[in-house]
């Protein structure tokens, strides 16, 4: 009987969440929701050095922002709960022990000054304290003697590594070290915590990044130790930069709230993730998270290096902030950027006229404010072009403010054949009447279309603001 399709993803809370660990978790989530199965979320605390407060409240932030809900893990329960490792080290121990009287692990003394000897000597661990006699190392430890336990790789021999995705590769077992298990102060390394924790918790598929392709040898050797059912591997291909090193922060932002803070839309930053290894039948690289789980194949996922470029990244963010997102969820997704600059929309009905004109112009939320700041605000500064269209068309917009002023409505339908005529009966082009008008109002020369904006900002803000711009000029 074939065993339910479980994955997990196992982030450590060493600081800001990765977005390799976010792009690790998509795929993740992606091959359990495919198969009916179950994601698990498992928190790797085991590296007290390196441990950030708060770091773990990041970490399931960032997955709840991404819409990447799990089945079991912190905060939710379940039958495997908890999933802090910190939480399980006498699970640990008890396997450790187990591989110790089974000849599959032993335990080792050398001090650190005595690991640092060997290491300049020999260039690693040489396996000494293999030849200590079980009995003896028995003795030692019940004294209280400080020890690891190490993993007694069998040697000659080979072990198989199967990699989903790249096929089956052999090691020679001569070129595996005797990694330590359980350390001195009782906590696992990653080795022993991760195996035992993916078949107790029932993981069919281990989903992760080819950084850790190396230590799979061990990892199917602890498996075959412990006489359990090897779980399917797939090492995902490691983000990179462009220009092709390794996605770090000396390359590039790695945090996801940096991409959050700047205006990044969850789903947009799901979708290039998912692009990151894995293309749709069709090519088109606009999809759902939905379409994305029905159309997905490992046989579409790629191996080769994926540049994470930002510029793409804005690219498609505009693309689902012009033709994804409704205006109602647009809006509510500018909200807080608007908050944040201190500026009030006055109601939703006015933002998301706004939000219609202003959509074709801005790619990141973080952009809105800043390139929308004339309709919420007067306090708003002059681009420098914009003060000399003034300055030239002074004259011109002393004459069309009182026309503006004379007007029933500001409907398109109303200003729009005024305007044309004005400049007509002065044997103007109409650009001379509309750049002026759009400086001064505005403060920029891009801007969306003028009747449209003119009906936007309404009557009382545009003659206001005429009256500012000109006696701008007269100062």
């Amino acid at each position: 009987m074939s065993r339910m399709v479980t994955t997990r993803i196992a982030p450590s809370p060493t600081g800001d969440p990765h977005v390799g660990t976010a792009y690790i978790a998509l795929f993740n989530y992606v091959w359990a929701r495919k198969n009916g199965g179950r994601f698990i979320v498992r928190i790797e605390d085991t590296d007290r050095a390196r441990y950030v407060e708060g770091a773990e409240k990041q970490i399931l932030n960032m997955l709840k922002w991404l819409g990447l809900d799990y089945d079991e893990g912190p905060d939710i329960g379940g039958p495997h709960a908890p999933y802090r490792q910190s939480e399980r080290l006498d699970l640990y121990k008890k396997y450790a022990e187990e591989l110790v009287r089974s000849g599959w692990a032993y335990r080792a003394f050398e001090t650190p000054e005595e690991l640092e000897k060997i290491r300049k000597e020999k260039g690693g661990y040489d396996g000494r304290a293999r030849n200590i006699p079980p009995e003896e190392a028995e003795a030692r430890a019940r004294a209280g003697e400080p020890h690891v336990i190490r993993l007694k790789v069998p040697r000659p021999g080979t072990t198989e590594v199967r990699d989903e995705l790249r096929g089956t590769v052999v090691y020679d077992n001569a070129e595996i070290p005797d990694v330590v298990l359980l350390k001195s102060d009782g906590y696992p390394t990653y080795h022993l915590a991760n195996v035992v924790d993916d078949h107790l918790m029932g993981v069919t598929d281990v989903i992760r990044g080819e950084e850790w392709l190396v230590s799979t040898p061990i990892h199917v050797l602890l498996y075959r130790a412990f006489g359990w059912e090897l779980p399917k591997f797939y090492h995902m291909p490691l983000l990179r930069a462009p220009g092709g090193a390794k996605l770090s922060k000396r390359t590039g932002h790695t945090s996801v709230d940096y991409y959050r803070e700047q205006g990044i839309l969850p789903e947009a930053l799901r979708n290039y993730l998912s692009l990151m290894g894995f293309s749709m039948p069709d090519g088109r690289e606009i999809f759902t998270l939905e379409e994305m789980i029905e159309a997905f194949d490992w046989k579409r996922v790629h191996v080769g290096a994926p540049v994470f470029d930002w510029e793409k990244l804005v690219w498609m963010n505009g693309k689902y902030i012009r033709e994804v997102l409704s205006l109602d969820e647009l809006a509510e997704r500018v909200k807080p950027f608007l908050e944040a600059a201190g500026l009030d929309w006055r109601s939703d009905a006015y933002l998301k006229k706004v939000l219609e004109l202003m959509r074709p112009r801005f790619e990141t939320l973080k952009e809105f404010p800043e390139k929308a700041r004339y309709f919420f605000t007067d306090d708003f500064d002059y681009e420098e072009k914009a003060v000399k269209e003034i300055q030239k068309g002074a004259e011109i917009l002393r004459e069309l403010k009182g026309l503006l002023e004379s007007l029933p409505d500001f409907r398109p339908a109303t200003t729009e054949p005024a305007i044309k005529a004005f400049a007509e009966e002065r044997g103007l082009k109409l650009r001379k009447v509309m750049q002026p008008l759009r400086a001064a109002i505005t403060g920029r020369l891009a801007t969306p279309g003028m009747y449209e904006m003119l009906e936007v900002l309404g009557k009382d803000t545009v003659l206001r603001r005429l009256d500012r711009a000109l006696k701008l000029i007269e100062a």
